[in-house]
């Protein structure tokens, strides 16, 4: 596998182990070796990221925030 994806075998024992240190492009590079691109748009697609959707929604003017309003 270390191989495949053009890294060293301590490289890829700390992606194994979710080392932080390890950049992206390496983690993205074992995602493509491993066939499992599709994760790769899971991890980047802003409507998983609820901290980052909160903090959006505390930004919008009150006026138009999501649950402000009853539908009627």
């Amino acid at each position: 596998m270390a191989e495949r994806a053009l890294i060293s075998r301590k490289t890829l024992n700390k992606v194994e182990k979710g080392d932080p240190g390890v950049s992206l492009g390496i983690y993205a590079t074992v995602l493509f070796v491993l066939g499992m691109t599709d994760r790769l748009a899971e991890l980047a697609d802003p409507r998983r990221d609820a901290v980052g959707l909160s903090l959006e929604e505390e930004r919008l003017p009150r006026r138009i925030r999501i649950g402000t309003y009853p539908l009627d």
